[in-house]
């Protein structure tokens, strides 16, 4: 399935990239987790506030994603996992997610260090393969929004060794997720609210 089939208002404002058919199995499957990402997508604003000021612990950026998910039932979520073979028991840890809903899980990376994004794709491989999500989806920014953090001097707290687009591809595309199908979103420019 094309990411094509997504609202327009989303493919004119986000960077989409998706492997191994999670557009389709997230329509097909999990519609209502699918309406609840466009939702929250079609609604999102880069406000300046949010760049000007410092986020401290959490961005303003992903505060107000999970806020936006969270109203709708999604939640952080950690697994117990572990493995047994015969009788021996061992533990396999995970990272907790984000934003978890019905086999999805959602990660927001937006201005964290990029080998967040290993972790990020590690988790979603090893709960895939334990069969505990369908779909990874990772919402970070696009490289083009760099101008505009430069503009308002912050681009040094948005540095190259930072969250975004370029960061992700490369690890993706090197089999980082493994056969997790994922889908990925980078806030574009376009998205950019000078006045808010």
């Amino acid at each position: 399935m094309s990411i094509n089939q997504f609202p327009k208002f989303i493919k004119d404002h986000c960077e989409i990239h998706e492997w191994r058919h999670a557009l389709a199995i997230l329509r097909q499957d999990f519609m209502s987790e699918y309406n609840d990402i466009c939702d929250v997508l079609t609604r999102f604003q880069l406000k300046k506030s949010w760049i000007t000021i410092g986020g401290g612990r959490k961005s303003k950026v992903a505060d107000w994603i999970d806020c936006e998910l969270f109203q709708k039932g999604w939640k952080p979520k950690n697994f117990d996992t572990k493995i047994t073979v015969d009788d021996k028991e061992m533990i396999s840890p995970t990272h907790e997610v984000d934003c978890f809903k019905n086999r999805v899980a959602l990660e927001i990376e937006w201005n964290n260090k990029d080998p967040f994004f290993d972790r990020d794709l590690n988790n979603f491989r090893l709960l895939f393969d334990l069969r505990a999500i369908s779909v990874g989806v990772i919402i970070t920014r696009c490289d083009e929004l760099q101008e505009i953090f430069d503009n308002l001097g912050r681009g040094a707290s948005y540095g190259a060794s930072t969250t975004h687009m370029s960061k992700l591809l490369p690890r993706i595309q090197g089999g980082g997720g493994a056969g997790c199908p994922l889908l990925v979103f980078g806030i574009r420019r376009n998205l950019y609210e000078e006045n808010c």
